[in-house]
């Protein structure tokens, strides 16, 4: 007999497997075709340890599967109750009312190797994932109705979830049926959209879902980026379609999905000098467009003229009070640094930092974030201040993604002539909207700044979409440490 029932869809991704962090258990077999030691029971203490010897073992194996497309087939074998029992499309297969007869069972839609990572979850509750056979692995916990399994391919892929593979993973969350997933994909393709549009696996999207995204309001990322990207994958469109890709034919696969692209909002300037000289608009459009930049009398559009509404920035205050004491906050190229974690996955974008109690002090901020010594992102920027306590805010060029859990290192380098304030009374515990932040210090600070006190009082980022009832108190919890920065 042969099984077959839903098989992977043929959607590729280049990306998804060089940046997802691979287990390092491996899916070979661990055990042996037969057991030399007549007496293994005896060394096995419980129920879990004697089964999992079972695992692709022929001792007692009541059935055998040939797994694996034609010409690339694994025989795998196995036994009928510990199936039965994990599964019940494996119960329904050997126990229900028209039981499988043959010894030997052909399955042809699913990878060996998956078929080994599912066996071997039934077998001893463990559960091994890698990069390359995430999927494949999802694909089979699906099909033969293994919830737990399919639980955990879904968190693995969310884990290593990022803008480089958002849309193909967004693609087999639709495939799959995950909500979830597909939610989490969404976020990464709101906050990142610039460089999701930059992405191999953009242009592999189908016209369906490059529909749902630019539909999107919290898409973060200018107008004419979009337009540029539409072009792009309609260009690919008519390679898979056999068409040259002329003006014509790439609006004609863009069809009416173009007009959700926000053409009036990107600004007078950059429609003439960019989005014309691309060729895709007709004679009409862009009259049109010109004359409701430039007449009082505006002609009515095709195209959205509202912008879009993008994500709100939201603000960690990790500090009670600020102050300004003589001889601090003193900056000689020294570092200040603080780590923190959070306990849902954030973007950041930037720092909010202090500047001088004097009227006006420009300052020099190098900032960096990273990730267990590895430099994520780093910027250098002016600011100038205005003898407030008011923060003053510095940005990345793009947002960052912080995945929970993790402890992150926020450094900024300040080099400015005068003093600074800085806060005082730090809490090692925050909560900004549905977010938590936990902070703790840095070996890499220089320069004093602490949990306690010190500089970078403000992160900035961007937060999830969903709409979520959660408390905004703030949680404090002082640090024992002294306060430094003195000179």
């Amino acid at each position: 007999m042969s099984t077959t029932d839903r098989s992977l869809p043929q959607f590729v991704s280049n990306s998804f497997t060089t940046v997802v962090q691979v287990s390092s258990s491996s899916n070979s077999p661990v055990n042996l075709n037969t057991i030399n030691d007549p007496y293994w029971q005896e060394i096995r203490s419980t129920i879990r340890e004697r089964n999992a010897v079972m695992f692709n073992n022929e001792l007692m194996a009541d059935v055998h599967f040939l797994v694996g497309s034609p010409g690339k087939t694994e025989k795998i074998p196995a036994h009928k109750y510990i199936l039965a029992i994990g599964s019940s499309v494996f119960y329904t297969m050997f126990y229900g009312a028209l039981p499988e007869q043959n010894d030997t069972i052909e399955i042809l839609d699913v990878e060996p190797s998956a078929f080994r990572t599912l066996l071997k979850y039934l077998y001893s509750d463990d559960i091994d994932l890698e990069s390359n056979t995430v999927l494949a692995t999802l694909n089979v916990a699906k099909k033969y109705l293994v919830p737990y399994l399919a639980h955990a391919c879904v968190t693995y892929l969310g884990k290593n979830l990022n803008e480089e593979n958002a849309c193909f993973l967004l693609s087999q969350s639709k495939y799959f049926e995950e909500p979830d997933l597909m939610q989490r994909c969404w976020e990464v393709i709101d906050a990142q959209a610039e460089m999701v549009l930059k992405s191999e696996d953009f242009v592999n999207i189908d016209i369906n879902t490059l529909e749902s995204m630019l539909k999107r309001e919290t898409l973060n990322c200018k107008e004419i980026h979009l337009f540029k990207a539409a072009i792009n994958w309609a260009t690919a469109e008519c390679h898979r379609k056999e068409l040259e890709p002329t003006s014509q034919n790439i609006r004609a696969v863009l069809g009416n999905v173009i007009y959700l692209i926000r053409l009036p909002t990107i600004g007078l300037d950059e429609f003439a000098n960019t989005a014309v000289q691309l060729g895709i608009l007709t004679s009409q459009e862009t009259i049109d467009i010109f004359l409701y930049f430039m007449a009082k009398n505006k002609p009515h559009l095709d195209y959205l003229v509202k912008p879009r509404t993008g994500l709100k920035p939201q603000i960690c205050h990790r500090f009670r009070t600020s102050s300004k004491c003589n001889n601090q906050w003193r900056y000689r190229g020294r570092c200040d640094s603080i780590q923190f974690s959070v306990d849902k996955r954030i973007f950041i974008i930037g720092f909010g930092l202090y500047g001088s109690p004097n009227e006006r002090a420009e300052y020099n901020a190098k900032i960096e974030l990273k990730y267990v010594g590895s430099i994520l992102a780093q910027s250098d920027t002016n600011f100038l201040s205005d003898g407030s306590s008011n923060t003053f805010r510095v940005y990345f060029e793009h947002p960052i993604q912080i995945e929970p859990g993790q402890f992150y290192t926020a450094s900024v380098t300040l080099d400015g002539t005068e003093l600074s304030y800085f806060g005082q009374e730090g809490m090692s515990t925050v909560t900004t909207g549905c977010i938590t932040f936990q902070f703790q210090c840095s070996s890499e600070s220089t320069n004093g700044t602490a949990v306690r006190g010190g500089q970078i009082p403000e992160l900035i980022f961007y937060g999830t979409t969903v709409q979520t009832t959660c408390s905004f108190t703030r949680v404090s919890e002082y640090n024992s440490e002294n306060l430094q920065g003195y000179d």
